[in-house]
């Protein structure tokens, strides 16, 4: 036993795992226990596309009988070995060297209990510091308005943080830029008036009906309306942004000349019940 190791207390060494750390190849490594979920070809894809080695997790293996089994990892050691094109690659592993089977399965069902989630406003704030250009766009068009990205509720804010990615992933820059607008001057801050729901509702009416869309009928005429008004009428029409968009539409053609056809929000048919968003932009305010 070390010097630093003799210091510790028993109540110390209880806190550190009894493990240690090897380069293994992933040829060496046996997966697929019965306590293990199926490998997922679509994350594995996902993670080689946006590969970064630096993001790379030691794995967790359990040596039983001379055999490598990996309990925690099996993902990380496929992407690695697409990555690199070779079995052969060693991955770090943390070797344990006393569980039996039921333990790899109790430590794998629990190893996500106790750990804390990020929220999106957390990763969106990561990548601002990071200088990430996707994200320092986005707030740069939400502080054009005078507003912030938040993680609460608060004047001046959106916290709708993965409805401002959506929007810009789907339909870029300019068409963020223009929902933040209508939504500003239709509404001037108004309580939830920049939330997930109603911004993505606004941009389905700029999508769907492009220039013909008049900004100043459309801060005169929606601006007219609350948005408990809107949130309302929305709940009866449609779920998602859908009824969102419908709403403000209804208040967009309520006496006025130039009336958009609501057909157009559904790309010029009668709407069923399967034309819905596919995301319920409803939860992120």
């Amino acid at each position: 036993m070390s010097m630093e190791e003799s210091v510790l207390t028993e109540r110390q060494r209880k806190c550190i795992p009894n493990v240690t750390f090897e380069l293994i190849p992933i040829s060496n490594l046996v997966s697929n226990q019965e306590y293990q979920r199926p490998l997922s070809e679509s994350h594995i894809r996902k993670a080689l596309d946006e590969f970064d080695v630096r993001q790379i997790n030691p794995v967790k293996v359990s040596r039983r009988n001379g055999i490598n089994y990996i309990f925690d990892g099996q993902h990380t050691a496929e992407i690695v070995a697409s990555a690199s094109g070779s079995r052969e690659t060693p991955v770090w592993a943390m070797v344990y060297e006393d569980l039996e089977y039921t333990d790899e399965a109790h430590i794998f069902a629990d190893q996500q209990k106790h750990v804390k989630p990020l929220i999106p406003y957390e990763t969106f704030s990561a990548h601002v510091i990071a200088g990430d250009q996707k994200q320092k766009l986005i707030e740069a068009t939400v502080n054009a308005y005078g507003l912030t990205i938040s993680g609460t509720k608060m004047p001046n804010s959106i916290c709708a943080v993965s409805t401002l990615e959506r929007i810009y992933d789907k339909y870029g820059q300019n068409v963020l830029d223009t929902t933040i607008r209508l939504a500003v001057a239709a509404w001037e801050g108004e309580n939830n008036s920049l939330s997930g729901s109603i911004l993505m509702g606004i941009t389905r009416i700029i999508v769907a009906y492009g220039d013909n869309l008049r900004e100043d009928i459309f801060k005169e005429h929606v601006g007219k309306t609350s948005v408990k008004a809107i949130i309302r009428i929305a709940k009866e029409r449609h779920p998602g942004s859908l009824g969102y968009a419908e709403a403000m539409m209804i208040a967009y053609n309520n006496k006025n000349k130039n009336r958009l056809s609501m057909k157009d929000l559904y790309g010029g048919r009668a709407v069923s019940r399967d034309y819905y968003e596919e995301e319920d932009e409803t939860s992120e305010n």
